[in-house]
């Protein structure tokens, strides 16, 4: 799935301001909060893409990369935002901050003590410019967090090993109401004696020390559409860490990258291929089999072709991403001369050589006459 534009996700323009792009984030993460659409796996995945939206397009530094490289400035080995390495509860509960203090609206403060979602995993994916020309689908092996099977990712050794804590009575919240001259006010924080889970576990599952999930080494099937580019990401629902606490589960994140071709440069959805010719070819024009992403085909050469002339093949590019159509494949033409030739071949140059007509119309008055 190719990346969502930021502006698009908060359904904005690219010259608004920061009131604008505080106020559309405010509007989506509100409709979108899970707390408002439980069980909703789409609004939980639009409320995490407007928190990502927002904390790129209300910073300048990170904006302005934005605007300038899109997804591929905001990546890179500088440890620079990524999209991924962050909570969009934590996103929303700091920006709630600036309406009075609302960070933990929607029963927020117990989000984070609760169920939690599990962790996106980073995986990159080398591909052949021949698989991304024609799609693929790959195999990856991730070592990731799953549910126990022993518990069923309780936890507990047995269903009996579990009880409501006392404290909190199964809530996993502590209330306390002050009163001030402005009113009550009512303060919510989690339960110090479960941790905020509403439960005790008395014996833990052996298997995975109470934890409910377990380290496994996975392998997992990636379909590549035609087309993609080194930077382009994929992302795999539900097939990252296990959530903590019976949370849903994080996302896998395919980052694409591409091997060089030994044939081939790429150029966007446009590829190049340098063809050596001789002489003759040249001179004389010629039909010649090329390499295409598609098999070989036929070239016409032109009569007095020169060299650097590039000839474009329609259509026999790279697929365009998430649209009809292909690009082009480029041939240049490199007029490859040999070294050494044999005597014989050597005279009849020498004789070609006599011709005017053989040379640049810059070199001809200095070429002695036949």
């Amino acid at each position: 799935m190719v990346k969502a534009d930021y502006y698009e996700v908060l359904e904005l323009n690219r010259g608004c301001s920061q009131e604008e792009i505080k106020k559309a984030y405010r509007q989506m993460a509100m409709k979108y909060h899970p707390d408002r659409n439980p069980g909703d796996p789409d609004a939980e995945a639009r409320f995490k893409e407007a928190a990502e939206a927002y904390e790129v397009l209300h910073d300048p530094d990170k904006r302005q990369r934005y605007d300038r490289f899109g997804h591929d400035g905001l990546r890179g080995g500088t440890g620079d935002f990524g999209g991924f390495d962050f909570d969009p509860f934590d996103v929303f509960r700091e920006f709630m901050q600036g309406f009075g203090g609302f960070g933990d609206i929607f029963g927020g403060a117990s989000r984070r003590n609760g169920p939690r979602r599990g962790n996106d995993l980073q995986v990159k994916l080398q591909l052949s410019l021949q698989e991304v020309a024609e799609g693929v689908t790959k195999k990856i092996r991730i070592r990731r967090l799953r549910p126990c099977k022993s518990c069923g990712g309780s936890g507990a050794k047995s269903p009996g090993a579990i009880k409501p804590c006392a404290a909190c009575h199964g809530t996993g919240q502590i209330r306390q109401a002050t009163r001030s001259v402005f009113g009550q006010f009512v303060n919510v924080s989690p339960c110090p004696q479960c941790r905020g889970e509403g439960k005790i576990i008395s014996d833990p599952c052996p298997q995975c020390k109470g934890e409910g999930r377990v380290k496994t080494s996975d392998e997992i099937k990636v379909k590549i559409p035609a087309g993609v580019a080194a930077g382009n990401y994929l992302t795999i629902r539900g097939e990252g860490d296990a959530g903590e606490k019976g949370g849903p589960s994080g996302d896998v994140i395919v980052f694409i990258e591409e091997k060089e071709d030994s044939r081939f440069q790429r150029h966007g959805d446009d590829i190049l291929l340098t063809l050596p010719i001789a002489m003759s070819q040249a001179v004389l024009g010629d039909e010649v089999t090329i390499p295409t992403l598609g098999g070989a085909a036929k070239l016409t050469i032109e009569e007095g072709t020169q060299t650097g002339k590039i000839l474009r093949m329609r259509g026999k590019g790279i697929p365009h991403l998430n649209r009809h159509g292909r690009g082009d494949q480029l041939v240049q033409i490199m007029v490859w001369t040999p070294e050494k030739i044999p005597g014989k071949l050597k005279k009849l140059f020498e004789e070609i050589a006599a011709h005017k007509e053989m040379y640049p119309e810059e070199q001809r008055e200095s070429v002695k006459k036949e």
